[in-house]
């Protein structure tokens, strides 16, 4: 008698536990009889689902589903529990008030002795939130938090797979590289900020022209890349980058601003420009650089003259590494002549490269190689210290001849160019005011302001500033008399044809006359004759440079020059 009084204890106090544990646990639970209808639920059932326990009881559990899963997903849900007692898996269910949720759900079948399913509990966690974290996490993970289109992750897959796909099938495809043309003088100057809003609105309209088929994807600053799968011809991809240019070309409005914009364009073709990722991606690129040297707002395709370009291209910048260590960089002095007294008041230095197996290299090539390299920087800092040490040299017979050096865009853009420039004139004792920087107008005028206060700066510290290749660039007369400079260079391409065509006469005639208005010196460049000469002299040009006076000469060269003048 006392063991079964014992026993029924312990029953009542499981029952207890079980009671508490049911009402206590963050899992929703439901009991139904054999047939499906609702006995009790917890409270956390009533959380998760909006139902109170009296609105569920006597019902089926069909009053929860949401209608995202068919009658085959339930069908075989009820055959795993008849054939293995239990079912676990995610379900799509539906709250009172209409709004669906995700759980993660188990369902066991309850048996009495007989085997007989007497009883099923439902047991299930609310996993809503923590698979939107998920999704969300996936998300980070392959888009382009800013722009919303893949990154360079998703990209890198999608390419794979379209390769896979396109060599069993034997498809072709494009791939587009994207460069949006001066972005960073917009990001420069009206700040990050607009220029994520810029990127933003790129990648909208670009969205806007591609295909459902096609990808899209940023892979960093201001490129982006463009899958076209499954093309049937090239020219599919020419019509495609002639739209996008088109389009970029309409201005974009940022926070009230109007900007404008452009894109420079390379493509590349499975399987004719290469087969692999790294190789197509590489290809349109080089294309792409292409297009920008070309002019800009325009598309290039990848073809095998670019491929031997780049290998050139790749062999000269080696060899340009090696040229201020080997002493191969040299300096030719141009000099200028005052249109008045006839005297040679000043002198352009001009660098040369004379490499010991390809002779004379162009400017042409290699400055541009330095540009993009880099070795820009160490070349202007060679350049900057040679010419003061000559012109320290050419002071102790010609003291008040001046020395113009031509100063890159990307030299004059370093943080320490002032730093740099001031060192090297002062160690070399040279006056600064003997000693002139030309500044193409691409250099100035995109950011202007920061041009401005730069200049003052040099000018503070003495030196002159002549604005090199005018007329060719994108003038801004608005501005022009803001800056603090002392010189315009009209661009030979001017000069050579003034005794042809009238209108580059008056061109020179009014750029003169503007010049002399703001009080600003002018120097005509590419001066080859004695008539275009007398021109400039009867428009008040005051100083000519140019074959008709002497070609560059290297520094032995232009004292013999020098000494001969002087006797004339």
């Amino acid at each position: 008698m006392h063991s079964d009084n014992a026993k029924e204890l312990v029953q009542t106090t499981f029952a207890e536990i079980a009671k508490k544990v049911i009402e206590y646990t963050s899992e929703g639970i439901i009991v139904t009889d054999s047939k499906g209808n609702i006995l009790l639920a917890n409270p956390a059932f009533e959380v998760a689902t909006g139902y109170s326990v009296d609105e569920v009881v006597g019902k089926n559990p069909r009053i929860l589903q949401s209608g995202l899963h068919d009658k085959k997903f339930y069908e075989k849900m009820w055959e795993e529990i008849e054939k293995n007692g239990f079912w676990k898996g995610e379900i799509w269910n539906k709250r009172k008030d209409g709004e669906l949720f995700v759980e993660w759900l188990t369902i066991s079948s309850i048996k009495d002795k007989e085997g007989n399913v007497v009883n099923y509990v439902a047991i299930f966690s609310d996993i809503t939130e923590h698979k939107r974290n998920v999704e969300q996490l996936k998300r980070l993970a392959h888009y382009d938090i800013l722009t919303g289109v893949p990154n360079r992750y998703l990209f890198t897959k999608r390419l794979e797979s379209l390769i896979q796909t396109s060599r069993k099938y034997d498809q072709q495809f494009a791939l587009l590289f994207l460069d949006l043309d001066r972005f960073k003088n917009i990001n420069d100057t009206l700040g990050h900020h607009m220029g994520d809003l810029l990127l933003q609105k790129t990648a909208q309209r670009l969205k806007g022209i591609l295909r459902k088929q096609d990808t899209i994807a940023r892979i960093g600053g201001d490129e982006f890349v463009i899958i076209l799968p499954n093309l049937k011809h090239i020219r599919e991809a020419v019509h495609i980058a002639e739209r996008i240019i088109e389009s970029l070309k309409a201005s974009f409005w940022l926070n009230g601003q109007e900007v404008y914009i452009s894109t420079s364009i390379g493509i590349s073709f499975y399987p004719y420009d290469g087969e692999d990722i790294e190789t197509l991606v590489r290809k349109a690129d080089r294309a792409m650089y292409q297009a920008k040297k070309s002019g800009r707002n325009q598309f290039e395709l990848y073809h095998n003259e670019l491929h031997i370009n780049d290998k050139q291209t790749l062999l000269l910048e080696n060899a340009l590494r090696k040229a201020i260590d080997c002493n191969e960089l040299q300096l030719h002095y141009q000099p200028q002549m005052n249109t008045q007294t006839k005297q040679i008041c000043g002198v352009e230095a001009l660098i040369r490269w004379k490499h010991p197996e390809m002779g004379y290299v162009s400017p042409g090539k290699f400055i541009p190689i330095a540009e993009e390299s880099g070795l820009i920087i160490p070349i202007s800092d060679w350049v900057l210290r040679q010419a003061c040490e000559d012109l320290k040299k050419l002071h102790l017979d010609y003291p008040h001849l001046k020395m113009s050096v031509n100063i890159s865009s990307i030299y004059f853009q370093q943080a320490d160019f002032m730093k740099r420039l001031q060192s090297t004139i002062e160690a070399a004792n040279i006056h600064p005011r003997l000693f002139e920087l030309e500044l193409t107008e691409s250099t100035i005028m995109p950011n202007a302001e920061q041009s401005i206060a730069r200049l003052v700066k040099l000018k503070k510290f003495g030196l002159k500033i002549a604005i090199d290749d005018f007329g060719t660039g994108f003038s801004s007369l608005s501005y022009l008399h803001r800056f603090p400079i002392d010189i315009l260079k009209i661009d030979q391409s001017f000069i050579k044809h003034l005794s042809s065509y009238e209108d580059d006469a008056s061109i020179v005639t009014a750029i003169i006359k503007m010049a002399h208005n703001l009080r600003l010196q002018v120097i005509a460049e590419g001066v080859e004759t004695e008539k275009q000469c007398k021109f400039l002299q009867k428009q008040g040009c005051d100083y000519v440079q140019g074959y008709y006076v002497s070609k560059p000469l290297p520094l032995a060269e232009l004292y013999e020059f020098l000494e001969t003048w002087n006797q004339c």
